[in-house]
């Protein structure tokens, strides 16, 4: 009976000691990430793998996903096995977001670049040459993904986007035995934020110190930017958005693009208001609040004033308008079409400053020609 008793203790204190020797794998070691802005995810780095966290993969959403980052060299221990596991670094990859592609032409591994859905979509001209050469598959449409054409590419990560948490098409992509991961960038509250992803494919590429030195450098140059911007003597106001059913939406005030035109020292009329995405008034109030703004910038996707008007005469009652003092990104387009801006911006939060301190504030930057906002003309 003694000895049962001993034997019993023994396999608790094994268990035990076991159990502890899991736990002590899962301890953090360090935070290399250097994470400052984004906060949509994180990277957890331990002895010999590292966890990404995707923190905010929908809007509104109520769950993480977690993924472990592990060298393919690396053998995988039993006691990770129930986790979401990507092997690095990767050499073959699907994305589904036009933003995509220039962080990976940033880390000079768009070459791993095989599918695409909608590739009329993509204006980069660095990228569009590999499609023109057959290197990138067209794989229909981001909601309804070719699978049959995706399996056949046999990637190891695709990189998707989503609205919610209902989306069957990677579940199924999932099942298939290809990792999904899914990219929160369009969420981020400021333009620096969204830039700041470009960590996370340096972590699926084992290109960290690559992402870290690029990031830093565009976030050297946005702060400088704002430095100048400092210099100006007056804040000359701003109305942006446009009427779309009625309903006239603009920037909330705790928004990326609200964020813009404080670090451009503009004086945003709806910089006051709550929410990070986009407030919905009726004409009248924005009127009201917007009629004598000296700048207009961000109309929807009008291209020229004689759109505006021919939209809606009531355009034509704001000062702005008189003034032709109304600007848009989305005027440069790439050779297929799409325009540059929404491809390429999120990247580039350093230009798209300058170019709003450039139009509201000349006098600062006497010598810098707007790359991506233009006049209506």
């Amino acid at each position: 009976m003694q000895q049962l008793k001993i034997a019993v203790i023994l396999s608790i204190l094994i268990l035990f000691s076991a159990c502890k020797t899991e736990k002590k794998e899962l301890v953090i070691k360090e935070i290399q990430s250097s994470l400052k802005y984004a906060k949509g995810f994180d990277i957890q780095v331990f002895d010999n793998y590292k966890k990404l966290i995707i923190k905010s993969p929908y809007p509104d959403a109520k769950e993480h996903f977690e993924y472990l980052i592990i060298p393919k060299e690396s053998a995988l221990p039993d006691s990770l096995n129930h986790y979401k596991i990507i092997r690095t670094p990767i050499e073959k990859i699907v994305v589904t977001s036009t933003t995509h592609i220039p962080m990976l032409e940033l880390l000079e591994v768009s070459n791993s670049l095989v599918g695409f859905p909608n590739l009329k979509y993509i204006s980069s001209k660095k990228t569009r040459a590999r499609i023109t050469e057959n290197l990138i598959t067209e794989l229909g449409n981001e909601e309804s993904i070719n699978t049959e054409i995706l399996l056949s590419l046999q990637p190891e990560i695709l990189i998707g986007f989503a609205m919610n948490s209902n989306n069957k098409m990677f579940s199924t992509i999932e099942k298939s035995g290809i990792p999904v991961l899914l990219n929160g960038d369009w969420l981020e509250e400021t333009p620096l934020g969204r830039a700041e992803w470009l960590k996370l494919f340096g972590v699926l590429f084992d290109k960290e110190k690559e992402a870290d030195s690029i990031f830093n450098t565009i976030e050297k140059q946005y702060q400088e930017a704002i430095v100048i911007a400092k210099n100006a003597k007056i804040k000359p106001t701003v109305l942006s958005g446009v009427l779309f059913k009625e309903v006239w939406n603009l920037p909330a005030g705790e928004s990326f693009m609200a964020q813009f035109l404080k670090d451009a020292y503009t004086n945003y009329l709806w910089a006051d208001t709550k929410g990070k995405a986009s407030l919905s008034l009726n004409f009248e109030s924005v009127y009201e609040k917007g009629e004598n703004a000296k700048f207009w910038i961000a109309p929807g996707h009008y291209n020229s004033l004689d759109q505006l008007e021919n939209t809606n005469n009531h355009y034509t009652k704001f000062d702005a308008f008189k003034s032709k003092n109304i600007y848009s990104f989305t005027l440069k387009k790439g050779d297929t079409g799409g325009a540059l801006y929404y491809e390429l911006a999120p990247t580039q939060p350093h230009i798209v400053l300058k170019d709003i301190i450039k139009i509201t504030h000349p006098e600062l930057l006497p010598n810098y020609e707007p790359f991506y906002l233009q006049k209506l003309k």
